[in-house]
């Protein structure tokens, strides 16, 4: 795949193809400052400036580009997209106007997942120019935290097990100089006993783990804040004794979507230089089936000391995640985001397109959602209604790990989830899907981040960054 960082480039005055860009409403006007023969190429290829056309225009002994947007003065993150999809090779300067916010889309409109392709045939790099050079850092930034998480999620599980994520995680404590902890196999039954539970049947070489990166800035002293990202990290889920049907089973290597979002914002914040001490949690099993795995029944112990009895061994993330989100409140944080591909209600409710999101505070969900509206990554904030905690009541034990009926499946996970995070410690939950079923411009089928640039702005804006 091309590196991102070859895809936007200083304008320095170099040789460059010229994109017009421009609105439905504008075209006639624009089309009748034309030639005939212009105009006729327009024709022939059915553009009317509709958002996302892309039309190519014979201009002498070149050529240039028109493409459909809303409004070309506030360019949206995908609004170039569809160009960087279609244009051919080549090094491309907007006409009169700088793409500001579109340039994360015509990066990951680039995006080819091509691992296991021995014969790849996509196209070259297309090149786009801007004035502001300053603003293609953090864009950049951004394109590849997304492009990593599509990465992960896509790589199949016997490639992107436990000790891949560990490896993953490494790689960025090497790169910015943090500490990585690892706790693992058996061991983790006395710390961890829910997230043992869960993994202990996979194969030795997918063993469990909880993986623990720490780091901080250089500036960091007493009074800086502390930041504890969770990631659910279950590398393929079967549904254990609960076993899925073979349809709900086959996109199951994307059930570390969780993971993979708080890999890549972890690498965003230290990118970055976020003020703040960074605690990074990851749960990693596989959710597998064999002699040692926990049955419908059992009643596991948690690091938090619930006892849960267990009704669906389908509901497996939201146990992984309860160990760690109670290590995660040890470290006494200010705030505890955590992502997971937690719930098919979430989908039934948002469909693929929304991160569901649940907060303990009200101004904290605004500034997510706020956030997410300017970036293109809106969450839908669901509710956190105690009453609804009864629907895991368990006779033998504190209560259980999936409800009997089929109502507000998505807010009774997070109020399991609420059980394990320390008292008066805000926390946002993202149920996120963490996949594309279907392309669009710049957003190829197949793993995608919800809810990762919300929460990178929404950081930023409260923690500030060098």
């Amino acid at each position: 795949m091309i590196e991102a960082k070859e895809l936007i480039q200083p304008d320095r005055g170099q040789d460059a193809i010229a994109i017009h860009l421009i609105t439905k409403s504008g075209y006639e006007e624009w089309a009748r400052s034309l030639s005939i023969g212009k105009r006729s190429a327009l024709e022939a290829q059915k553009f009317e400036a509709g958002v996302g056309q892309v039309a190519i225009v014979p201009d002498g002994d070149g050529w240039f580009a028109a493409g459909g947007v809303t409004d070309p003065e506030n360019l949206k993150s995908y609004c170039l997209a569809s160009l960087a999809d279609n244009l051919p090779e080549g090094t491309y300067r907007l006409k009169g106007y700088e793409p500001g916010a579109s340039m994360f889309g015509w990066l990951t409109a680039h995006y080819r997942f091509d691992r296991y392709i021995s014969d790849d045939k996509a196209p070259g790099a297309r090149v786009l120019l801007t004035k502001q050079a300053q603003r293609i850092e953090p864009f950049l930034a951004e394109a590849e935290a997304e492009m990593l998480v599509r990465d992960l999620i896509n790589t199949p599980a016997e490639d992107m097990g436990p000790a891949a994520l560990e490896a993953e995680c490494d790689k960025l404590a090497k790169e910015y100089g943090a500490e990585l902890k690892i706790n693992k196999g058996d061991a983790l039954e006395q710390g961890y006993p829910m997230v043992h539970a869960v993994g202990r049947a996979a194969a030795r070489h997918h063993a469990p783990r909880i993986i623990h990166l720490n780091w901080k800035p250089k500036s960091a002293d007493g009074k800086t804040p502390v930041l504890a990202l969770v990631g659910k990290g279950v590398c393929f889920d079967s549904g254990g004794m609960n076993m899925k049907p073979a349809g709900g089973m086959r996109l199951m290597k994307k059930d570390m979507g969780g993971a993979a979002h708080a890999i890549a914002l972890a690498g965003l914040i230290m990118r970055g230089g976020l003020n703040v001490q960074l605690h990074l949690f990851i749960p990693a099993v596989e959710n597998a089936v064999s002699g040692p795995a926990f049955r419908p029944g059992d009643v596991l112990d948690s690091r938090k000391g619930h006892k849960v009895e267990i009704h669906n061994t389908d509901a497996e993330g939201r146990l992984i995640l309860g160990d760690a989100l109670t290590r995660a409140s040890e470290e006494n944080p200010e705030l505890i985001i955590d992502f997971a591909t937690l719930t098919g209600a979430a989908r039934i409710a948002l469909g693929p397109d929304f991160a569901a999101m649940m907060t303990r505070r009200d101004t904290t969900a605004m500034e997510m959602i706020e956030a997410g509206k300017a970036s293109d990554d809106e969450p839908w904030r669901l509710p956190l209604p105690e009453g609804y905690f009864e629907y895991l009541k368990s006779d033998i034990a504190d209560f259980t790990n999936a409800q009997s009926n089929p109502y507000a499946g998505a807010s009774v996970a997070g109020l399991f989830l609420d059980k394990f995070v320390g008292t008066g410690i805000d926390w946002v939950h993202f149920d996120t899907f963490g996949w594309r079923p279907y392309p669009k411009p710049g957003r190829a089928k197949g793993g995608a981040s919800y809810g990762l640039r919300a929460s990178w702005h929404a950081l930023q804006k409260r923690y500030g960054n060098k």
